[in-house]
């Protein structure tokens, strides 16, 4: 599949005819939520895992040395913390393009934090897109952020934002922390 996935998603479930649907973020739409909202409440969807293994060629690093951001993989009987944003659906028009570097919608059943229950969509990204790096020694991983500089900004600020971001919502993510304590000794 190629990175760009704009046109792709454009075409995936469509809401034309609904006023919001519910967006779960589990990285840098936990920090950094530059687009409208109509409300926003901490959630978390199961059987999902946060890893450092997609690629980042058009934000956080260049095609030719590209930094590392979150993407969802399965695991059976893991929780995976984030935030949910009830959003119109004209804002996936931004979001799409934000998105664009290998992840498709899907959608999932949340989870909010006061136990209340709502179907929205995710953005992850699948093996198969091109952008995918896959699984690495997270102190390998670390130092390809430490190195990895793109348009939106170091790769490492990434990482540190979101890191602080899973603190601020009690959510002990080893995968995020093991590289965030490799990238603070790498220093």
């Amino acid at each position: 599949m190629t990175a760009n996935t704009i046109e792709i998603n454009r075409q995936r479930h469509r809401f034309d005819d609904r006023e919001s649907v519910w967006l779960f973020g589990y990285g840098s739409l936990i920090f950094k939520s530059d687009f409208p909202y109509l409300e926003r409440r901490p959630a978390s969807i199961e059987g999902w895992v946060r890893r450092f293994w997609q690629g980042s060629h058009d934000h956080r690093g260049t095609p030719d040395a590209p930094g590392r951001v979150v993407t969802l993989i399965e695991e059976a009987g893991a929780v995976c913390q984030g935030m949910a944003y009830r959003i119109a659906p004209e804002v996936f028009d931004h979001l799409d393009v934000r998105e664009k570097n290998g992840y498709l919608r899907f959608m999932t059943p949340m989870t909010f934090a006061d136990g209340d229950q709502s179907d929205g969509l995710v953005y992850i990204a699948t093996p198969n897109n091109a952008a995918f790096l896959g699984p690495a020694d997270e102190r390998d991983i670390a130092l390809q952020i430490a190195a990895s500089h793109g348009p939106s900004g170091p790769n490492d600020e990434y990482l540190l934002r979101l890191a602080d971001a899973l603190r601020e919502l009690a959510d002990i993510d080893p995968h995020v922390f093991a590289i965030e304590r490799h990238l603070r000794t790498a220093d």
